[in-house]
């Protein structure tokens, strides 16, 4: 009932704002609550950072094929080898 609040409400509610938190911290809250509203407003308006349509059809173009998908696969049966010789090295010792 925000209709319900008048001239007499509002100095009582500014009277308690101003003796909880002091006359100095007043300019720092109004701050933080303008920054807030305007980060809220401009993350709303923002379009979605992640868009997950496709830019044409068919396939993405992260997908490696051919040789260097390849290459890939190797250099990480390579790492996998060189992350698991070591821990048989520990376990037999």
């Amino acid at each position: 009932m925000l209709g319900g609040i008048g001239t007499q409400e509002l100095l009582l509610i500014f009277l308690l704002v101003i003796i909880v938190f002091g006359a100095k911290k007043l300019p720092e809250i109004g701050r933080g609550l303008g920054t807030a509203l305007r980060d809220f407003k401009k993350a709303t308006q923002e379009p979605s950072e992640i868009d997950v349509t496709p830019k044409k059809p068919g396939a993405p173009k992260n997908i490696e094929t051919g040789e260097k998908a390849a290459e890939t696969v190797a250099k990480s049966e390579e790492t996998a080898k060189e992350t698991i010789e070591p821990a048989k090295d520990r376990t037999e010792a």
